[in-house]
């Protein structure tokens, strides 16, 4: 069962720096790595370590993190090895960390960006956008643990909520707040991917939307579908 108090935790290997290029020849790299932190020894290490500290509670079957289970006095967390990384276009450049699955296959995220964006969404809407995303997370955990409807990523779920427009968190109350999330993420996912003023991810630095996301359209409006229906509106 998961909680709203569980811990995401990423441990970024900072010597080996990953990177790709938005055009073929826009970044020369230097020097191809050659030293022993690999994806598998970042792993291994990080495994072992935390059984050394938490003995039986570490879980390392998932694909992606490694999770270390709770106790009495601790939540339940997540940690995510993953390497620096660098994405380089014609005028800029954009930090980031590369996550390596076990089973083959890679995930590409900028937290720092992510976090940017949360904060100035955050300010934009009175401090209520984190607390609508919250919420959110925590519907989809509960209709996910009753059978309701089917788990969906949490970052999926943070995602629909920052494409909220800001005037939705002017509502007077939380029962308005969530109906005009609900609605907006139902009415405006009808249909195909529009050529233009596509959603993005809540670090603003992807599509939404796309052939390689393991969430789609479909997902967002069948989620808002069954949240506003678990609720009874009408």
């Amino acid at each position: 069962m998961r909680t709203d108090s569980d811990v995401d935790i990423a441990v970024e290997c900072t010597d080996v720096l990953y990177w790709g290029e938005a055009e073929k020849g826009i970044h020369n790299p230097g020097n191809k790595y050659k030293g022993v932190w690999t994806p598998s020894k970042l792993r291994t290490e990080l495994v072992a370590a935390m059984r050394g500290k938490f003995s039986n509670q570490v879980d390392d079957s998932g694909s992606t993190a490694i999770q270390i289970n709770s106790s009495s006095a601790r939540v339940d967390a997540d940690v995510v090895p993953c390497f620096s990384y660098r994405y380089y276009m014609t005028h800029e450049s954009r930090g980031g960390t590369k996550i390596f699955k076990k089973q083959g296959g890679n995930i590409v995220n900028h937290p720092k960006q992510q976090l940017e964006c949360g904060i100035e969404k955050n300010k934009d809407t009175g401090y209520l956008y984190k607390k609508g995303a919250r919420l959110l997370k925590r519907i989809e955990n509960k209709m996910s643990d009753e059978g309701v409807f089917r788990e969906l990523p949490s970052y999926f779920i943070e995602s629909l909520a920052f494409n909220c427009p800001n005037s939705v968190f002017d509502s007077p109350s939380w029962i308005e707040r969530l109906r005009g999330m609900l609605f907006h993420i139902w009415d405006e996912l009808q249909g195909d991917e529009p050529d233009n003023e596509r959603w993005v991810e809540a670090n603003d630095c992807f599509y939404l939307f796309h052939s390689n996301q393991k969430w789609t359209r479909n997902d967002g409006r069948e989620f808002a579908k069954a949240a506003w229906n678990y609720f009874g509106f009408k």
